[in-house]
């Protein structure tokens, strides 16, 4: 790549800079070298050959360090209620508790859903959900509009709106993913609606965030199971289980083809999920995968140990294989995103649920999100920087349409920045982790862990130590480009 291509020129030549971030090894879509990147306010003004930058009100040494875009975190559920225990009314830890843990990990940015439910609708909800951020996050959010359960038809005529409003994702579950309850209402949307739905958002450049699984074979599964007796938590990969995923996404992949929707499938989990959007994208359709760090770090076997519960979200986890082909995905192409299905809870709830039918879901993840993949990616499977900069931060922006804002270090973008140091070496114990009494994480050896975390160009930690406030968080509208609707291009 040509630094010249990278240099200030015009009026941003004479801009002094308020930040320069100096001697790291800087990962930009064109490449990756030893790069200086200034700051001018909230923005990236400059990257540039090492040296060549004027003087600034700060200079931030990151010799030795890597420095890649921040983390986009795209799939999170904070202050959100916790169906699994439904005679009681629980929620997980709300954003002020665990965007500390985004902070400290590298990630700048976090989608949560707004839930809609029959009874409500799309423009209260939304009201409902930013109220409860303002002010509550150490990172930048925005939501996915989730429409969940027998939804009135004239409530799917607000989405053109919501669009328009920069919530550009719709979020729909095509199973339930636990067995009926009197005081469980329902996730599932019947695939009529979703049809419904897949026509409006493809209309309006939005995309389709789809939980996939099969319906009939996951309730047939759990009724199965619990006529034979087989109640334990670790038989959950045999309900969620990797049929389920296969049926699931190729009927979903053939009703958007048939809409004109793009979509994107949250927390892929099995081989089957992966080759089927692998077949969707080789035709050409804007077809795209997120899977979780934690699918691709343990297996269903993991259930059994003492703790196997901390691991688990819906879908199950599954087998050695599905960990083959996703890291494959990751690692080369066809798994564009990694998320974590936060759902920060307590150690004592997260392991209340013991039978298949009352494990906790959800994930205690996006702290070590960053650390993990460049651990388990880049040393140890050779994912290369720029890779884990798309992995992680710059293919989430462009499918949820925060790019070229965020998820990228280059001229114009928010100063969205994180130094990894690539020599810190260690065995994680509690004390590295911020969020709840307890973190999945404990005890995995990392090499390479995010030091410094820059927030449209404030610090706001370094060094392990927090600079920064529930105050600096703040809502990030949305538009996806047109290229992300009409073919696969990350």
């Amino acid at each position: 790549m040509g630094i010249g291509s990278l240099q200030p020129h015009g009026a941003e030549a004479a801009i002094l800079p308020d930040l320069v971030i100096r001697g790291g090894q800087v990962v930009t879509p064109q490449g990756v070298g030893p790069w200086d990147v200034a700051v001018q306010g909230e923005r990236i003004v400059a990257v540039a050959a090492a040296g060549t930058l004027p003087q600034a009100g700060r200079v931030i040494d990151a010799t030795g360090m890597i420095v890649v875009p921040g983390g986009v975190e795209p799939h999170t559920h904070l202050a959100h209620y916790i169906s699994m225990q439904p005679e009681e009314t629980l929620y997980t830890l709300g954003p002020e508790a665990d965007t500390l843990g985004m902070a400290f990990g590298g990630t700048t940015t976090h989608v949560d859903f707004c839930f809609v439910r029959p009874g409500t609708d799309l423009p209260t909800a939304i009201e409902q959900r930013t109220a409860r951020w303002k002010g509550n996050s150490y990172v930048d959010y925005s939501f996915h509009v989730a429409l969940l359960g027998p939804l009135p038809l004239k409530l799917f005529d607000q989405i053109p709106e919501v669009i328009q409003q920069g919530f550009p994702s719709v979020k729909v579950f095509t199973a339930d993913i636990l067995p009926p309850h009197p005081k469980r209402p329902s996730y599932r949307l019947d695939f009529g609606r979703i049809q419904l739905a897949m026509e409006k958002v493809a209309a309006q450049g939005g995309i389709m965030a789809v939980h996939a699984e099969d319906h009939d074979i996951v309730q047939f599964m759990y009724e199965k199971f619990r006529e034979e007796g087989r109640l334990e938590g670790w038989n959950l990969h045999l309900i969620h289980n990797k049929l389920s995923e296969h049926l699931a996404f190729r009927r979903t992949i053939h009703l958007a083809e048939a809409t004109g929707a793009a979509v994107y499938f949250v927390h892929t989990s099995a081989k089957e999920g992966v080759e089927a959007v692998a077949e969707a994208r080789a035709r050409g359709l804007p077809v795209y995968a997120e899977t979780l760090h934690h699918y691709a770090c343990f297996t269903a076997e993991d259930y059994k140990t003492p703790r196997g519960f901390c691991y688990h979200t819906y879908p199950s986890l599954k087998f050695p294989e599905d960990q083959l082909a996703l890291w494959q995905g990751l690692v080369r192409d066809g798994v564009s995103t990694t998320a974590t299905d936060e759902f920060p809870t307590s150690l004592a709830l997260k392991l209340r649920g013991k039978t298949v039918e009352d494990v906790t879901g959800g994930n205690l993840g996006a702290e070590a999100r960053m650390g993990i993949i460049f651990t388990e990616g880049v040393v140890k499977r050779g994912m290369s920087l720029r890779r884990f900069a798309e992995v992680t931060a710059t293919n989430a922006a462009r499918i949820l349409g925060l790019y070229p804002r965020q998820g990228v270090i280059a001229p114009g973008s928010d100063a969205d920045l994180v130094l990894i140091d690539p020599a810190r070496s260690k065995r994680l114990t509690r004390d590295d982790f911020h969020v709840s009494d307890y973190s999945p994480w404990e005890g995995w050896e990392v090499r390479g862990w995010p030091v410094t975390t820059i927030l449209r160009g404030k610090v706001i930690v370094e060094n392990g130590r927090l600079s920064g406030s529930t105050q600096d968080g703040r809502l990030i509208p949305r538009k996806i480009d047109a290229a992300v609707l009409t073919r696969p291009v990350c």
